[in-house]
């Protein structure tokens, strides 16, 4: 007994480096769908548009004791008073390898309008204002997946877009349109473009409108909804998702207009808690449930050898330390096929695979040492409860710690009554 459990404690150390192997093959994974979306186009976001009005800003300062009046030019911000996106996704799987990644084309038609600015609570007067130099503005997260320079109608006026490198401030990977609103400052402003996009993993989008309305609608079967924000409504079947989002402004965390700050958008807290979208990003679950599984290694081998040990004494007969080595590393190398087998076949395929071979070699094993069929066949079911029983813990995520308390109290309760014909002192 005392053997036993040193050898369990020893087979922590390759139960451990089972556990980095399975790490590194998951790191693995996530490095490729990074590659495969640098060389395609990462994931998207797209934020805006906001409408940029110049402004002539007068103020006196005193300079060597002469007082001296300068004049700035600052910028009021203001967002769409209705925002409406449309996008249509169509999704595709890339393969590197073994490992795969979810890509996406997309038309993403957004529209809205604008209304006008409210000067007095800017304190601001209409005559400093400069509307022939307004501009519109807008940001996606990677430029690399434009496919077609955007072009944008507003106020009756139709503008290409270029760089915004000067206006960083308020957008990383900014687009902007030069816009003349000259005698229309007193008016809402209607825009619409179309953005002709490329991306990977995920498409999100920040909640900018006063009223915020999101269509989305792709042939991706397994979508992720994420962000901040909920869609209202969603429908999931073979054919692919739609999902529709509607927010209003009460729980947005930028205000509606704003002067002489273009920093506001890029408060990160803020940025974050009104972003919302969808992913398109697989899911690697065979890297997830085998680390799951190797988590219950050690609880496996110390059932298996007291199974193993007490049929020595009810058997009365001797199984040699070394058997109890090989048996040991043949339930470490379980968790290596399983790893190998899952990255090929799927995680439960590998699963039914990889039992199967571990519990047909090691009770083979067992009727060979022992020259007892019925106890091999004995310890063969025996087996097949354990890895049974850990595969359904792996299924049952919410009740795992209810149903494996039950279940460890039951075999407690067999190795009591099991062992309670066991003359210890004759052993």
């Amino acid at each position: 007994m005392a053997f036993i459990g040193a050898l369990i404690l020893l087979l922590l150390i390759p139960s451990a480096l089972v556990d980095n192997l399975i790490r590194e093959r998951a790191g693995r994974q996530y490095e490729m769908m990074a590659d495969v979306s640098d060389k395609w186009s990462g994931s998207q976001l797209i934020q805006g548009p906001v409408l940029v009005i110049p402004y002539k800003h007068t103020f006196k300062e005193t300079i060597n004791k002469v007082e001296e009046t300068k004049t700035v030019i600052e910028n009021i911000y203001l967002l769409p008073d209705n925002l409406k996106i449309d996008a249509n996704i169509t999704s595709e799987v890339l393969h590197r390898g073994i490992f795969e990644a979810a890509v996406y084309n997309t038309k993403v038609n957004v529209s809205g309008n604008f209304l006008k600015a409210e000067l007095d609570k800017l304190s601001i007067l209409p005559d400093q204002l400069m509307p022939e130099k307004a501009k519109l503005t807008f940001c996606i997260s990677d430029l690399k997946g434009l496919k077609t320079n955007p072009v944008i109608t507003a106020a009756g006026q139709s503008f290409t877009t270029e760089p915004a490198f000067n206006d960083s401030g308020l957008f990383n990977n900014g687009l902007q349109s030069a816009i003349n609103l000259t005698g229309m400052t007193d008016k809402a402003v209607p825009f619409s473009f179309t953005l002709d996009l490329k991306g990977s993993q995920s498409l999100s989008f920040l909640h900018l409108g006063k009223t915020t309305t999101v269509n989305a609608k792709s042939n991706w079967q397994s979508p992720s909804f994420d962000g901040r924000y909920l869609p209202d409504s969603r429908h999931v079947d073979k054919n692919g998702f739609t999902a529709k989002w509607r927010m209003l402004y009460y729980n947005r965390p930028f205000p509606q207009q704003w002067a002489a700050n273009d920093t506001i958008l890029n408060n990160m807290k803020k940025h974050n808690d009104a972003i919302f979208g969808v992913k398109l990003r697989i899911q690697v679950d065979q890297y997830q449930q085998t680390t799951r599984t190797s988590k219950y290694a050690i609880l496996i081998i110390l059932l298996t050898f007291i199974s193993l040990f007490l049929t020595e004494l009810i058997g009365k007969q001797k199984v040699h330390p070394f058997n109890y080595i090989l048996i040991g590393a043949a339930m470490i190398i379980y968790y290596v096929l399983l790893l190998s087998f899952s990255e090929q076949i799927g995680y439960t395929p590998a699963y039914i695979v990889a039992s199967v071979a571990t519990i047909a070699l090691i009770s083979t094993f067992i009727a060979s040492l022992l020259k007892n069929g019925k106890a091999a066949v004995l310890f063969a079911f025996i087996l097949s409860l354990f890895y049974t029983f850990i595969y359904i813990l792996i299924q049952l995520e919410d009740y795992a710690l209810l149903v494996g308390s039950i279940a460890l109290f039951i075999i407690v309760a067999t190795l009591m009554y099991c062992s309670r014909k066991i003359n210890w002192d004759k052993h």
